[in-house]
């Protein structure tokens, strides 16, 4: 088999072959369907997005799926900006994005999808160019604004759409598409007994409520043709009282058997902030919590079946295909966190997959500036610039790295990996910075992954590494680096709170590091990111938590992906005071302030998580030492891992 392809060894079920209809996947992952929001505002792929999905192909995967492609741009439009297959001049992007996934030796599919109701209601990402009116199985009032019952012509027209759309995507080149009939969008409305309400042949019985769906499926494989592959993504199990359970997933699956060849298993409504958490599943659930779905579903169909959710490791994909949970794994985060996890795995190095952190930054980034980004891989949503590569450095320099934190380690990576002659001084006795307390979580543990996987990495570059050895401006004139990278990172902030000296009191990296330190009553001062996780993770450790914050919500500065599965974790572990303020720390605990009136928060310790500071001094007297300097990580402004892996990347290729 030779050493190239020792991953086939290991991962034999991964990295067999599978046919779908008229396609054969040398192996059984595939890119599951994703959609940022890199699409102008006409509906059409930009050259960043096409460089985004060309990267997956590259990767490794068998297939790369585009997400939420919408199929009528009058009605069915979720988000602000979306790929539209009835916009006038979307066939180009399409066809060059089609050519270049397979240029980089994948198939590309496409996902069919309309909004239903959400298509004309403020919804999750589509808060600003929805369409005119809002359309679902029934009508009803929402907080977010009227919705109006589908006519029959509407359905019949939206049907045909399915048709015309699925023919376009092959003329384009796509070699598979997917319908989407899951998360909340059209066909799950139709096929929820809770909101469709309808008496015509669209509703009552579960037949005449899938029917809509049904006949979408046949105008697609009229679009298409024989033998044309069309996978459709189901729910397994919608997990709310508005739809429907496992027991009628499976009947609709049936149904829909011999329309398909392959299912994909999803779960969950998109719309609702706590369900988003499980439909892409937050690091508080286990990876794979969702495939139990799949492999229930696979029991009562014949076709193919694909799993999702946030599956990250080739052990757990290859354990779920052996024992034939699954046919195929789909993985959305997990290659942005790292694009070439499936060519790793088969050439034996799973050992330098960058873990995806389930941090929902990627989601996040697409909401705020209509790009993605990934906190663990500085390359996603750059492959455009990327693809240009990088001059080579014009000499050889002696680069000088102070801190091994997760912006010391990637610079130094990256400048060794270019040809610089790298040494990386820390202070401390070993490697990884703050990523130690932010990763001492339970539901932290792929930071700690993260943490090994850098320090492995930096090793392999050829890094000389030196522990226990601050950087001090004798040190810096006496190394006389040709560059300098000042990664020193930053210190916790000791607000003049009158009791903060007292023995009671334990600051929040030390509290994360050494629990055993804490009473069993904990009083956190300040309700962050990080006073927040700290209260669900020594909750988790039998303590009773106490958050106090001075603004009126903890938590606030959480992208809200993230905050929505953070939050019900954060309410179960600890007793909110929020608009809170402290006045003085005393042997029994917090005297604060709220509403005006003096409240006495008992507790055996008091955790300080009132934030970092960047050490400015410190910073700029150890550049005043060097010509070339690059200042990154929270030394350079306070910020979280995406920050100092960002910065310490592009730093180091402009040396």
């Amino acid at each position: 088999m030779g050493e190239k392809y020792c991953g086939k060894e290991k991962y034999p079920h991964l990295f067999s072959p599978i046919r779908i209809g008229n396609i054969r996947l040398k192996n059984r992952i595939i890119a599951a369907p994703t959609s940022p929001s890199m699409i102008t505002t006409e509906g059409h792929f930009t050259p960043e997005m096409t460089a985004y999905l060309e990267e997956k192909a590259k990767g490794g995967v068998s297939v790369v799926t585009y997400g939420e492609a919408i199929v009528h741009s009058a009605t069915g439009k979720s988000h602000n900006k979306q790929l539209q297959l009835d916009s006038f001049g979307v066939k180009q992007g399409m066809a060059q994005t089609a050519r270049a996934i397979h240029n980089a030796g994948a198939y590309a599919n496409i996902q069919l999808s309309h909004g239903g109701k959400y298509g004309g209601l403020v919804s999750v990402g589509g808060d600003q160019d929805g369409c005119e009116a809002a359309y679902g199985p029934s009508p009803e009032m929402t907080p977010e604004g009227e919705v109006y019952e589908m006519s029959r012509e509407m359905i019949l027209e939206i049907v045909e759409s399915y048709k015309t759309s699925a023919k376009l995507c092959k003329d384009c080149g796509f070699d598979m598409v997917q319908v989407h009939a899951a998360h909340g969008w059209l066909f799950s409305q139709f096929l929820s007994p809770v909101t469709n309400r309808r008496k015509d042949e669209f509703g009552g019985s579960l037949e005449n409520r899938a029917r809509f769906l049904m006949m979408a499926l046949d105008a697609v494989r009229e679009g298409v043709g024989p033998r044309f592959p069309i996978e459709i993504r189901l729910s397994g199990d919608d997990l709310t009282d508005m739809g429907l359970g496992l027991d009628d997933c499976i009947k609709v699956a049936r149904m829909a058997e011999d329309k398909v060849d392959l299912f994909n298993i999803s779960c969950g409504n998109h719309e609702d902030p706590q369900m988003f958490c499980r439909t892409h599943p937050s690091a508080f659930y286990p990876r794979g919590v969702n495939v139990y779905l799949a492999a229930e579903i696979k029991k009562h169909v014949k076709k193919p079946v694909a799993c999702v959710g946030s599956l990250n490791d080739p052990g757990q994909m290859e354990e779920i295909i052996a024992t034939g949970q699954a046919d195929i794994v789909e993985i959305g985060r997990a290659l942005l966190a790292d694009p070439y996890l499936p060519v790793k795995a088969l050439h034996g190095e799973a050992d330098d997959i960058t873990p995806c952190l389930r941090c929902y930054e990627c989601f996040g980034e697409t909401s705020r500036s209509e790009t993605v980004k990934c906190t663990v891989n500085p390359l996603m949503g750059q492959q455009l610039p990327g693809k240009y590569g990088q001059k080579e450095p014009a000499y050889k320099k002696k680069v000088l790295v102070a801190g091994g934190g997760p912006a010391g380690m990637e610079a130094a990576i990256t400048a060794a990996n270019r040809g610089h002659d790298v040494t990386l001084a820390e202070k401390s006795d070993k490697l990884g910075g703050n990523l130690h307390p932010a990763g001492a979580a339970y539901f932290k543990e792929d930071i700690v992954k993260l943490c090994k996987v850098m320090e492995r990495r930096t090793k392999a570059a050829g890094v000389k590494i030196l522990l226990n050895r601050e950087v001090t401006p004798e040190f810096v004139k006496e190394f006389a680096p040709d560059a300098l990278v000042v990664a020193i990172g930053s210190d916790e902030m000791v607000p003049p709170i009158r009791g903060i000296g007292l023995s009671n009191v334990i600051m929040a990296v030390d509290a994360e590091l050494h629990p055993e330190k804490l009473g069993e009553k904990v009083a956190i001062m300040g309700g962050g990111l990080v006073g927040s996780e700290a209260a669900v993770s020594f909750h988790h450790e039998g303590k009773k938590c106490f958050l106090i914050e001075m603004k009126k919500e903890v938590a606030e500065e959480v992208n809200s992906f993230y905050r929505g599965g953070l939050m019900p974790q954060v309410e179960k572990s600890a007793d909110i005071y929020t608009s809170t303020k402290v006045k003085e720390i005393t042997p029994k605990g917090v005297l604060c302030e709220k509403d005006g009136k003096e409240l006495m928060i008992e507790a055996d310790s008091v955790v300080c998580a009132l934030g970092f500071r960047a050490p400015y001094d410190k910073v700029d007297a150890l550049c005043e030492q060097a010509d070339e300097y690059y200042i990154i990580g929270d030394c350079s402004n306070v910020g979280q891992i995406y920050q100092a892996v960002n910065q310490g990347y592009y730093a180091a290729l402009r040396i």
